[in-house]
């Protein structure tokens, strides 16, 4: 019964700590849906294998949303038109860093930490989104055709009206309630089911894994970054929150490529996450994404030390 009991605790205290940052990140995909022009999307994240990859990394990088936020967000991206590519570069660069992670990480662990997590973050999702455009896919694929019609009443589609005279169709509190009707709606209704069935495995997990282990594991060297990713992957744990925990262990002995290790894997993925890009990209996207961050985490952390 304490098991079980420990169980709900562990699920209960995720979905606590994440319901803000999965309501701001549905609010973000809401509004992305009805203020970024679909066809905007199309042309910059839904066309070429490389540069919308790029593009989709970069954007990533300052947002402030950990890795159950960003899933609407990247969600509402994958719906406008932007290919699996940049969605999976969107959906790593963006939980690993943010303006509020990487001033904490200045403050914690200095500049070094500071310039490096930012460019270990964009250099794995770069990969991972590059490896989802050309092996996700069999050669010879048609582009992803996006959606054009007007997403607040479909008052037109998108490709008789052009842009700059459609922005004048709506006022701003139309914008806005179109946005939240989307979030909350067909957004959330496609998401939610993965993400539950995430919540309670990332509650067992919680549950199973002592506290402890942390310390009496991680003493360096490339065994502890092996093992800080085996750890790192399944926990759910935002930017901000991991930073600290990076500085601790760092205190206690664990070497900074080790610790970057963690602070790449821990915010990227979790298996929360991890259920709801099989349901948004598919198990293969969600291979590639995987492997992709586990071995750019690990040469990061080498190179870094």
């Amino acid at each position: 019964m304490s098991f079980i009991t420990s169980w709900i605790g562990e699920t209960w205290h995720l979905l606590a700590e994440s319901s803000v940052y999965v309501l701001f990140g549905l609010l973000i995909g809401g509004m992305l849906r009805v203020f970024l022009s679909p066809g905007t999307v199309a042309r910059h994240l839904g066309t070429g294998r490389v540069m919308s990859v790029l593009k989709a990394s970069l954007l990533g990088i300052p947002m402030p949303l950990c890795s159950c936020g960003v899933l609407p967000a990247g969600a509402s991206l994958k719906r406008q038109g932007a290919n699996n590519g940049a969605t999976t570069a969107f959906l790593i660069s963006t939980p690993e860093t943010g303006v509020d992670s990487l001033a904490i990480t200045y403050a914690l662990l200095g500049p070094v930490m500071t310039v490096a997590r930012p460019i270990a973050a964009f250099a794995t999702a770069t990969v991972a989104g590059l490896a989802e455009n050309f092996l996700g896919r069999k050669l010879g694929d048609a582009e992803i055709t996006a959606d054009l019609s007007c997403p607040i009443d479909g008052c037109c589609d998108g490709e008789d009206c052009p842009e700059d005279e459609h922005r004048h169709h709506h006022s701003f509190g139309q914008k806005l309630k179109a946005g939240l009707g989307f979030a909350f709606g067909e957004l959330w209704a496609g998401i939610a089911g993965w993400f539950m069935v995430g919540m309670v495995l990332a509650g067992l997990i919680g549950a199973l894994v002592p506290e402890e282990f942390f310390a009496e594991y991680l003493g360096g060297g490339m065994q502890s970054m092996l093992l800080m990713l085996a750890v790192g992957i399944p926990i759910y744990i935002c930017a901000s929150g991991s930073t600290p925990i990076a500085a601790m262990l760092i205190l206690k002995g664990v070497s900074p490529g080790a610790a970057l290790v963690f602070l790449m894997a821990g915010p990227a993925t979790n298996v929360t996450s991890l259920s709801v890009l099989m349901g948004v990209l598919g198990k293969r996207a969600t291979a590639i994404y995987l492997v992709s961050i586990a071995v750019m985490s690990v040469a990061a952390g080498l190179a870094l030390d």
